[in-house]
């Protein structure tokens, strides 16, 4: 094989293969950006604009996969998931997450807010950190980036989605998200209905809680997807719901961890 050939080889591997890093896709992470929004404090709204200038949540959301392309921002990867190995009850994963101290999404997101709520930090870093925190809640909230480290959150586990080769990890990403062919808005618009009780609930919930709700649904997606399976629309049916859940999850979680730093 030429050395020309190797490279193309080489270079239709990387493009094909997601990175463990990257969650929801654009889509996902604009809608979770959009429904935060909706129900910021008159407070936290302007504390955002402040930080955020021009740039919308849910165009912020999506900064933290784009600056891949700088490697100064290399040391991020790591802080897009945490890894969690299968078969822990509750007790056992905030016992893990306790004794956990890599750099994590579980733990990088206390340090991001306490940057915010810092008045010595300056524009600089509170814009970092707010992009950060917006994405990275949003990242905890995609079941795949509370996975397994020895398949790489399901990068490893392969499968198609109707007819097209892909990994599990992706379908979560985008696949499901653009299934459902609407933009942003209209997918906010279309979820953000939670009852007063579910509101209640998921903006009370600690970080903690938070993680483990999503490590119970990448366990539920362990559970019915195997290596090779051929997903299409039995999966959308299957899934489609707990994929919503999520993502109002995500928009109303943020909301509040947000609203709590401008009280």
């Amino acid at each position: 094989m030429n050395t020309f050939k190797r490279i193309c080889i080489a270079v239709a591997i990387v493009a094909y293969l997601p990175f463990n890093a990257a969650a929801w896709g654009k889509t996902g992470h604009r809608v979770v950006g959009q429904i935060a929004d909706y129900y910021l404090t008159a407070k936290a709204r302007k504390a955002v604009k402040e930080i955020l200038g021009n740039e919308t949540m849910a165009i912020a959301s999506n900064w933290p996969d784009f600056i891949k392309s700088d490697t100064s921002f290399k040391y991020l990867d790591s802080w897009h998931y945490v890894n969690i190995p299968g078969g822990l009850n509750q007790q056992q994963v905030f016992q893990f997450l306790d004794n956990d101290k890599a750099g994590n999404v579980y733990n990088k997101i206390p340090e991001l807010i306490a940057t915010l709520k810092n008045k010595q930090s300056t524009a600089e870093q509170k814009l970092l950190a707010m992009r950060l925190l917006i994405h990275f809640v949003g990242d905890i909230h995609q079941p795949m980036h509370t996975a397994r480290k020895e398949d790489l959150g399901g990068n490893k586990l392969y499968v198609t989605w109707f007819g097209q080769k892909t990994n599990l990890h992706h379908v979560w990403d985008e696949s499901l998200i653009e299934y459902q062919q609407l933009s942003y808005t209209e997918y906010a618009a279309a979820v953000n209905h939670p009852t007063k009780d579910q509101f209640n609930q998921w903006s009370n919930d600690s970080l903690k809680q938070s993680v483990y709700e999503s490590y119970q649904a990448c366990n539920k997606i362990y559970d019915m997807t195997k290596a090779d399976d051929k997903l299409s629309y039995r999966y959308n049916f299957d899934f489609v719901d707990m994929l919503n859940e999520s993502l109002l999850k995500g928009g109303i979680r943020l909301a509040k961890i947000i609203n709590s730093i401008y009280i």
